[in-house]
């Protein structure tokens, strides 16, 4: 029995609301790992935000190619690991607000972005998934 998940399913459960885990090779150390906000649509781009000058930013230098993990907490454990080619461009006040609200709800969102000053030395993060590794262990129970 299999435990991988569809393409379709798959891409119904990075959707979901998780919290991520970034991770980004890092030389003569190991790959910085850490959780992050993310959006994901099937079929498109998986993005995150992060502070210009973070820890996360700096170590993107000089790396092609990015990971993040979705999980859940509880069993069936299910989760969906994917990799790619990474590409940045400035946030926006509307990209924060979108991520606020999406993690936060409508009020905790708004003031969450309201708080943080638009975003304004913040980049996005992006990457198309090319390569997947799923596990879903409620295909075990039929769960």
């Amino acid at each position: 029995m299999s435990l991988k998940m569809s393409d379709e399913e798959r891409e119904q459960f990075l959707s979901g609301l998780h919290v991520g885990i970034m991770a980004v090779g890092r030389e003569g150390r190991g790959p910085l790992t850490v959780p992050i906000w993310y959006d994901y649509e099937p079929g498109g781009d998986v993005w995150v935000i992060t502070d210009a000058n973070s820890l996360k930013a700096k170590a993107l230098n000089g790396v092609e190619r990015i990971s993040l993990c979705a999980q859940t907490e509880t069993p069936p454990y299910q989760y969906v690991s994917v990799e790619g080619a990474y590409t940045t461009r400035p946030s926006s006040p509307e990209a924060l607000l979108h991520m606020a609200i999406r993690y936060l709800g409508e009020e905790g969102g708004q003031a969450y972005a309201e708080s943080s000053e638009g975003g304004a030395d913040s980049l996005i993060v992006s990457f198309m998934p090319d390569r997947w590794l799923t596990v879903d262990y409620g295909k075990m129970t039929g769960a």
